[in-house]
Parts: C-alpha cells; sequence; structure tokens
C-alpha cells in the first residue's frame, strides 16, 4: 500500500503534550495503538472524524495537525 499524501505533526504534538505515548492517544480518540502508529508514519489516513478527534486532544485545529500535499 503507498504511503497517503497526507502527513502529519502527530509525533511531535505527543511530545509537547507531556510525552504522551502512542496508546494515551489512542485511548483518548477511542482508536488502537496500531491505527495511531499507521497514521503517524503516514501509512493509514484517518477519517475525518477520527482527524478531529485527534485535534481536540491537542487543542488544535485539523490544519495544524494534518498537511494534505499533492
Amino acid at each position: 500500500m503507498p504511503p497517503t499524501a497526507i502527513t502529519n505533526h502527530i509525533r511531535r504534538l505527543r511530545f509537547e503534550h507531556g510525552e504522551m505515548t502512542q496508546q494515551h492517544l489512542a485511548d483518548k480518540v477511542g482508536a488502537t495503538r496500531q491505527t495511531i502508529i499507521a497514521i503517524e508514519s503516514g501509512k493509514y489516513a484517518p477519517s475525518l472524524e477520527l482527524a478531529f478527534r485527534i485535534a481536540r486532544v491537542f487543542g488544535s485545529g485539523v490544519e495544524d495537525v494534518f498537511v494534505y500535499a499533492l
């Protein structure tokens, strides 16, 4: 499966928010740790709803967390 055109700043944001683990983020947004790993590494693009939930955890807008690169 080719990487998605959506990149993100999740790793940086997790560390800026108290070195949050992938598991803690997954628990907060109702996803699995494997899903967070896949999103962080660019192997999987989150649903719009999950993208909003992730952004909300960081107190950010979706566009501050995710970048769509053509």
